[in-house]
């Protein structure tokens, strides 16, 4: 039988709360503690002194278009174990699940890199790869934000088949942005939906009429919110309405770059506060993540990186974000106002509800991945574990020495 591991002096972030309880974990699993006790009679094989810390999933970034140097975008990027090395740089910053987003782009260059990136269990290699982000290239050129518009197409008189012939497979997409203005009927919403693929409406002049129709369709995500979007009128508040509206099947789901720079303290605090429980932090990361300022290369565009802020070469146009998940956790805690439990909610359980997987990652609940980060007070990840094992410990922090004898881990070598 496998090893038996004991989480203990931690805080552990479950059910809405910071409690105070052990957690327990076999096989990479985290297990009913009345199960241990009870029926097995176990005692652990290994304890773990979490040192106070709290100990919460791992975090879970939907949409993130590369960073490290690589870009999801591009053929020879991916080709060349490009998606392997963001997995591992996403491991220093607490992220143990992601969805490599491709945005706007040529029918050549989809049928290359989708069949490319493939759903991948994470580990020491690094986190998670739970499917595609593709956004675009079905969206509003009025609303194209860093998209080429001359690769912009309208999804009018397009079905399931004309999309999989289009981006060369839908084998391994989990979410799809789409503008419901150029989607006709909007029926393919509903098949893309039945294919367990969420449809995120995002790029989009849409009204609210639109988009509550988008939703009793089947969508149920917002893609980056406020951004390339109509922007909220008190007479019609396009997309941002579908927060409070009633007309909806089910409370809609929305992505939040909290990078203090895609969207104001003030807005940001009003969309926590009127749908807290849709919200969903997103980084919208780009090539230039984990690299120094400087002109770096986007798929098709070349961008500009100063004082934490990508835009497009020669413009003010955001071409995306370069904030890592943990900072734009503590960043939207500190905006908002919200709670610590509400920030670190927003980045685990919120994602992997948009994702249904709910019963398997963004959760400490038994039978859960135990995909788990250790943090501080002020949010910063001192350890990373993907199934139960650690794969990022950060260096001379005042677990790292307790974790590496506990697992008899070489000194630093995850650091």
């Amino acid at each position: 039988m496998s090893k038996l591991y004991k989480f203990f002096n931690c805080r552990l972030l479950r059910d809405g709360a910071l409690i105070r309880e052990d957690l327990w974990i076999r096989s990479g699993k985290i297990l009913d503690p009345r199960e241990v006790f009870w029926h097995e009679k176990m005692q652990a094989d290994v304890e773990i002194d979490c040192g106070g810390l709290i100990l919460a999933p791992g975090f879970i970034d939907v949409q993130i278009n590369g960073g490290f140097g690589v870009d999801f975008s591009t053929p020879s990027d991916v080709m060349k174990e490009g998606v392997m090395k963001v997995a591992k740089g996403l491991l220093q910053h607490g992220c143990t699940s992601f969805c490599p987003t491709v945005i706007t782009s040529e029918e050549s260059l989809y049928k290359k890199v989708l069949p490319s990136i493939r759903r991948t269990p994470g580990g020491a290699h690094g986190a998670t790869v739970l499917g595609l982000h593709v956004e675009g290239p079905f969206i509003n050129p009025d609303k194209r934000g860093a998209h080429k518009e001359h690769l912009i197409k309208n999804l009018e008189n397009i079905n399931i088949k004309d999309l999989e012939n289009f981006y060369g497979s839908l084998d391994d997409v989990s979410i799809i942005t789409i503008a419901p203005e150029v989607a006709g009927d909007m029926d393919i919403i509903t098949k893309l939906a039945k294919r367990k693929i969420v449809v995120s409406v995002g790029h989009s002049t849409a009204d609210l009429t639109i988009a509550e129709r988008a939703a009793v369709k089947g969508a149920t995500f917002i893609t980056h919110l406020f951004n390339a979007m109509l922007a909220f009128h008190h007479r019609d508040p396009g997309i941002v309405g579908l927060l409070t509206s009633t007309e909806i099947p089910v409370p809609i789901f929305y992505g939040l770059i909290a990078d203090g720079i895609h969207t104001h303290p003030a807005a940001t605090k009003i969309a926590h506060r009127s749908h807290p429980k849709g919200l969903v932090l997103i980084t919208d990361a780009i090539i230039s993540l984990g690299l120094p300022p400087g002109v770096h290369q986007f798929g098709p565009q070349t961008i500009e990186m100063h004082n934490e802020k990508a835009t497009i070469a020669g413009t003010n146009t955001l071409a995306g974000s370069v904030a890592s998940m943990d900072e734009c956790v503590k960043r939207f805690r500190k905006m908002s106002g919200c709670s610590v439990v509400e920030a670190l909610e927003a980045a685990t359980l919120h994602p992997a509800q948009v994702l249904g997987i709910q019963d398997q990652k963004g959760t400490t609940n038994p039978g859960a991945d135990a995909d788990l980060i250790l943090l501080d007070d002020s949010l910063t990840v001192h350890a990373t574990f993907i199934a139960g094992n650690p794969v990022w410990l950060k260096k001379a922090g005042f677990v790292s020495r307790l974790i590496e004898a506990k697992f008899n881990l070489p000194r630093n070598i995850l650091h």
